[in-house]
């Protein structure tokens, strides 16, 4: 006997379903924000129009598409669809897969299928995929939101397309929120301001703005409409997009290091800040100051680490929020300092050297003789006392005799390095005279 209430119930349940999920995009050409990938002239439109499909990784941040698209591909491709999440899957239920893929695929057809956070699979089960992709079993998708080349196998990537997706920007956010509209037939009850820091608190993330508007529309009285302090009032603040093990850590460090290095201080203040409100360690960033300071600016101003240095400290001491400040200041002042990486240079070319010579023995005259037989071996023979000869300096030669002259350091000809220069040009005119 039929159910004739079933109807009525599957339409108050769709209804209920997260806005998110009833914006689901019905065809390739829905999808916003991913334009080079879906749009017309796209990477998978064209793929589509030539019939054929290889298997993918979707790299990208949430929220932008990655399994809505992968459905989507399987629908326009006539394809089976299989979905499973790295989270929840373990090897029995890859061999169960497998097996269906096989079954369809002796009747036929192939199988697309998705792997959601395929970088949470170990070596062992990446290297599952590889016959049932070789031998056109499976076209394979997998999604992952860190960075495929540290956190897949080689042959797994060689075998698949890495296809990147991006944020959403604020011309997309913005459609998004327009579909919301019309879907609710309402208008979002917030004013212009409102609206924009909404687009902002979303991050990129197109499903994180549908369930920031849902949650407005679930606030709002009759004819109530928000300011934007209101809508702070009503949407908890979404956390930035960052974990301090990833690629958001990797990323925002790399930022503020060049931003440093390339002596702006805004860029760098401001990627600091950004840091700081992931909930990044601050000792980290005071860790990372101090060595933009032996790195970048070096010589130029010895004092740079030092502020570092006590900028740590000042941390350490005041806690926070008020030793952010002494963090801030300190990355302020490397960013508007002079610059020389010469010493940075020099111990790299001098830990090479150090390598390659391999154990050899300093020149006897700069060696102690404390015994008559090492003096007997010339050990301190014709070692003159710097501090006895005119502008405390003899010209000796201090390098191994089998290494001959080296030059590590080599400043650039400006302020306090002119006097190491000087020395320079004569350790290099010493080795030209010598041969």
């Amino acid at each position: 006997m039929s159910d004739l209430f079933a109807p009525k119930l599957d339409e108050d349940m769709a209804a209920k379903r997260p806005l998110a999920d009833r914006l689901r995009p019905k065809t390739l050409a829905e999808v916003t924000g991913q334009d080079h990938l879906t749009g017309a002239d796209g990477v998978l439109a064209r793929m589509i129009a030539s019939g054929s499909l290889g298997s993918m990784i979707f790299w990208g941040p949430p929220g932008t598409g990655k399994t809505t698209v992968a459905r989507l591909l399987s629908g326009e491709a006539d394809l089976a669809f299989e979905q499973i999440s790295a989270i929840f899957s373990g090897v029995a239920d890859l061999k169960r897969v497998f097996e269906g893929a096989r079954a369809r695929r002796m009747s036929g057809r192939q199988t697309l299928l998705f792997v959601d956070e395929i970088h949470r699979f170990n070596r062992g089960q990446q290297d599952s995929f590889l016959p049932v992709m070789e031998d056109g079993t499976v076209i394979l998708v997998g999604a992952t939101t860190e960075n495929p080349s540290f956190e897949l196998n080689a042959a797994l990537l060689s075998r698949a397309r890495v296809l990147t997706f991006k944020p959403h920007d604020e011309a997309s956010i913005k459609t998004l929120l327009e579909r919301a509209e019309e879907v609710e037939a309402k208008p979002l009850p917030l004013d212009d301001a409102a609206r924009e820091s909404l687009i902002r608190m979303a991050d990129g993330d197109g499903r994180a703005a549908l369930t920031l508007a849902e949650e407005v529309w679930r606030a709002a009285r009759t004819g109530e409409v928000f300011d934007t302090e209101g809508l702070s009032r009503i949407v908890q603040r979404r956390a930035p997009v960052y974990d301090k093990g990833q690629d958001g850590h990797y990323n925002l460090i790399s930022a503020l290091h060049k931003s440093v290095r390339g002596s702006d201080p805004d860029a760098a203040l401001y990627y600091l800040c950004r840091m700081f409100d992931a909930g990044e360690d601050p000792l980290y960033l005071g860790r990372r100051l101090v060595r933009m300071a032996v790195e970048d600016i070096g010589l130029a101003d010895p004092q740079a680490l030092v502020i570092c240095n006590a900028a740590k400290d000042a941390y350490d001491y005041l806690g926070s929020p008020e030793g952010e400040l002494a963090l801030a200041q300190a990355c302020v002042y490397l960013a508007t300092a002079p610059k020389s990486n010469a010493v940075y240079t020099a111990y790299k070319s001098a830990m090479r050297a150090a390598k390659e010579h391999g154990s050899l023995l300093p020149p006897k005259h700069i060696l102690n003789a404390p015994t008559k037989l090492m003096k007997g071996e010339g050990y301190g023979d014709g070692y003159r006392y710097d501090h006895d000869e005119p502008d405390a300096f003899s010209g000796q030669d201090y390098f191994p005799e089998k290494m001959g002259r080296k030059t590590f350091y080599d400043p650039p000809e400006r302020g306090f390095e002119r006097d190491i220069r000087k020395r320079l040009e004569w350790w290099s005119k010493l080795r030209r005279e010598r041969g």
